[in-house]
């Protein structure tokens, strides 16, 4: 009886790391569905209800001045070494280096550019919204504030919302948007959302931004993960694009085979004269041409014929023989 080879767990993970033989079928690219729809409307009325707390300087902007008269990182000075390098989680640069990294391997391994083209569609998305918003505001940051309890907007800066917890947010919550798997998915949502909170409550700790700004930064991180499948389509035709034009590019630098210079000149052989009759009366044989390019008549190499050119004349003979006594007739 034959037993098929027990994997081991090393042997599962080094099988993931081949490339599949082609694109997979049972990839599933989310659709804007009405429990998407009813989440995507929720979270835009929160990201409202923010900007409106902090516009008539309400609790939010009271609760942002005592967390900043608290001072967490001098409270807490033993974890600064640990955030400091823990905000780069947060940074667009780093991050987006990384994740591409991990979704260029994917695509890579399943025949289709979606993952990295969805990472850019988010980012471009972030950089539009979290920008526009960021300086439409214009406020300043707690250690930039100028009047106790003020809202500090439109003073010419630039941190509402967060852009490090809004980066957070799209660049590891990517990763569970194209998880293949609903186990996975529910696995990396987690370890985003954990990721990014830990992200926003660094640069608090750190004075760079109001507790606010952090919730707003969630939030507008959020609200690009949730709008993503409305650009679906985009990223399908531009795959498409792309692929399309590698396959020209492929088909024009692909070698055609190279045609000959110029052809040989055609030799044709002249029957003899003593074989004018025997080629008079037999079939003649077809004439198979080089190929190559036809060349003009100026072009051709004169060919002599082998044979004698004059036609058989029966007073004639050939040197060397002694004619024959010619009948003398009587006169």
């Amino acid at each position: 009886m034959r037993t098929e080879p027990k994997l081991t767990r090393l042997d599962r993970v080094f099988a993931r790391l081949d490339r599949e033989p082609e694109r997979p079928a049972h990839i599933d690219v989310p659709k804007m569905s009405r429990h998407r729809i009813v989440l995507f409307a929720a979270t835009l009325a929160f990201y409202g209800a923010i900007v409106w707390a902090v516009v008539i300087t309400s609790w939010l902007v009271r609760l942002d001045w005592q967390v900043m008269f608290f001072r967490p990182y001098q409270q807490w000075s033993e974890i600064h070494w640990f955030v400091d390098y823990y905000v780069v989680l947060g940074q667009r640069g780093p991050t987006a280096v990384m994740v591409a990294a991990w979704l260029g391997w994917r695509s890579w391994r399943q025949h289709t550019l979606r993952p990295l083209l969805a990472l850019g569609v988010s980012l471009l998305l972030l950089n539009i919204t979290v920008g526009a918003a960021k300086y439409g505001m214009g406020r300043l940051g707690p250690h930039y504030a100028t009047t106790i309890g003020a809202n500090e907007m439109w003073l010419g800066g630039d941190i509402f919302p967060s852009g490090h917890t809004a980066n957070a947010v799209v660049t590891w919550g990517i990763l569970a948007y194209l998880a293949s798997g609903a186990r996975a998915q529910r696995w990396l949502s987690a370890v985003s959302a954990v990721t990014s909170l830990g992200v926003g409550m660094a640069t608090v700790y750190l004075g760079t931004h109001w507790l606010s700004d952090v919730l707003l930064g969630w939030t507008a991180g959020l609200l690009i993960l949730l709008g993503l499948p409305w650009f679906e389509p985009l990223i399908a035709r531009a795959e498409d694009a792309i692929f399309d034009l590698r396959d020209r590019l492929r088909a024009r630098r692909r070698p055609t085979p190279a045609e000959p210079a110029g052809a040989p000149p055609v030799l044709v052989t002249p029957v003899p004269a003593d074989r004018d009759d025997i080629a008079a009366h037999s079939p003649r044989a077809p004439v198979y041409l080089a190929p190559g390019p036809h060349t003009t008549r100026s072009e051709r190499t004169p060919i002599t014929p082998a044979g004698s050119r004059r036609p058989p004349h029966p007073e004639r003979h050939p040197r060397g023989s002694t004619p024959s006594a010619r009948p003398v007739t009587g006169g």
